[in-house]
């Protein structure tokens, strides 16, 4: 059986990320035939329109793997009511020079996770607008829009509360469906 490799990409470079923990905890809840890899963005330069010529290793780096994969898995925060920058910096580096976009084509996700009541649902709104105009298809349906509780992992990094974990394997169902849907276009 041949594995669907998913890029992750997670918005949040903080140690005990809420985000990161999600990444991971999704990933269990995903067919075996399923691989998801988180990708480094914490050491990409700041994007510069000067740099396109020459590319630097992490950003050559960072726009392989993200062709290797079958799909992408976007996992972000929200920072003052959008992307957190390292997020929008992670996806300009990859989407350049112009014409020469890694994302272009590439089956996504989005789900996000906060301590706030809301979720993430504005950063993923922007988000979104921004995939679209880079011809990143996007799953549109359920959303995830998160509040972070302390039932909602277990020690093992799993989903611990049932009721989460229900609705995010109806989530993950929808998606494998969704990035399937794409490889066989």
């Amino acid at each position: 059986m041949a594995q669907t490799r998913i890029a992750v990409i997670v918005g949040s470079l903080r140690k005990d990320s809420y985000n990161h923990k999600l990444a991971l905890a999704l990933a269990h809840l995903a067919p075996s035939d399923f691989t998801f890899e988180t990708l480094r963005i914490d050491d990409l330069p700041l994007y510069n329109q000067d740099d396109d010529g020459n590319q630097s290793a992490p950003v050559k780096r960072l726009k392989t793997e993200i062709a290797a994969a079958d799909g992408l898995l976007f996992v972000t925060p929200e920072y003052n009511r959008s992307i957190p920058g390292v997020l929008k910096n992670a996806i300009d580096q990859a989407s350049r020079p112009y014409g020469q976009s890694a994302w272009a084509g590439k089956p996504a996700g989005v789900v996000g996770i906060s301590v706030g009541a809301i979720g993430t649902a504005l950063a993923q709104q922007h988000l979104r607008n921004i995939l679209a105009y880079l011809d990143v298809p996007t799953m549109g349906a359920p959303e995830v829009f998160l509040q972070a509780k302390d039932d909602l992992f277990d020690d093992k990094g799993h989903i611990g509360n049932e009721g989460s974990k229900k609705f995010l394997q109806g989530w993950m169902d929808k998606y494998v469906a969704w990035i399937k849907s794409h490889a066989a276009a």
